[in-house]
């Protein structure tokens, strides 16, 4: 953000964020009006609806240097969420941190169809692979208190951060965080209502064409599903129907184009009632399959 003071007396509010919309655009970023303000309220320790109470408020010299920090930043394509170090999901603020998956509203899709499934359950039992940030588990614990979530991932150093996020959303009586890959440290067997997972799901070919804000800042592991984009999909299938209940769910989060695939997928390793959910776009989301009785 260069100043010249012979052609500006000042920096207001609505001159900052005219400038970085304009910057922004036109590093390809594709929300900047947002950014700008949302990097503005985080550097000002203020909620979007001040800066628009508050236009014609200059901005100190310290105030500019802080927010030109945070635009610089941005500018190079480093994701908002890990900027300010926190991202909303299910009206829920989670600390977010680098080498995390940033949760996404696409997943709220995923945790509506769970709590679908589990509606009518008095005390559910809820296992979700690869929690990452402890979002959907918290959002599930938050809507349903009385229900038992183990929530598992691979990496203890994201799991660390779910744990505080459970704490933070208080929730951390519903939610037990364990390390592991997938299933593996769940001996003696438990059974659950419900299994749910937003795994890995891009295609390996995919990746490269993603934004710079996902290659460059979110890990690999959270992202690649192999050739196809499903490897894991079918890793979780293959073995979930020894974790549920007779009757229990299993729910999937998945993407674009993988709606066929991914319903035959659970179809062949016996799953019945198999449906893809749509989200708000009329995508098929999530993949939704059901073990009946042997």
């Amino acid at each position: 953000m260069q100043e010249r003071p012979h052609t500006r007396a000042r920096w207001t509010i609505r001159d900052i964020l005219a400038w970085t919309v304009d910057y922004f655009a036109g590093k390809g970023i594709k929300t900047p009006r947002l950014d700008a303000e949302v990097l503005l309220a985080f550097s000002l320790g203020v909620d979007r609806l001040y800066l628009y109470l508050n236009l014609e408020r200059p901005l100190t010299p310290l105030e500019r240097g802080r927010f030109r920090e945070l635009v610089s930043r941005r500018a190079r394509r480093e994701p908002v969420a890990l900027i300010t170090g926190t991202k909303e999901f299910w009206s829920i603020q989670f600390r977010v941190e680098p080498g995390m998956l940033i949760p996404r509203p696409d997943t709220e899709t995923l945790v509506e169809a769970i709590l679908r499934e589990i509606k009518e359950i008095q005390e559910p039992h809820v296992l979700e692979l690869g929690t990452g940030s402890g979002a959907v588990a918290a959002a599930l614990a938050r809507e349903r208190p009385e229900a038992r979530i183990i929530a598992t991932d691979v990496d203890v150093k994201t799991l660390r951060v779910a744990a505080l996020n459970v704490k933070s959303a208080k929730v951390q009586d519903s939610v037990l965080c364990v390390a592991c890959d997938l299933f593996s440290a769940l001996k003696p067997m438990p059974r659950f209502h419900v299994v749910c997972s937003n795994p890995p799901y891009i295609p390996t070919g995919t990746i490269p064409t993603l934004d710079p804000e996902i290659t460059l800042h979110e890990p690999m592991r959270a992202l690649d599903g192999g050739p196809d984009g499903l490897d894991v999909v079918r890793e979780i299938a293959r073995a979930a129907r020894a974790y549920l209940l007779d009757g229990g769910v299993l729910l999937l989060e998945i993407g674009d184009g993988q709606k066929s695939d991914a319903e035959a997928i659970l179809t062949g390793d016996g799953f019945r009632d198999v449906r893809s959910i749509l989200d708000l776009a009329g995508k098929a989301r999530v993949v939704r399959g059901k073990k009946c009785a042997s």
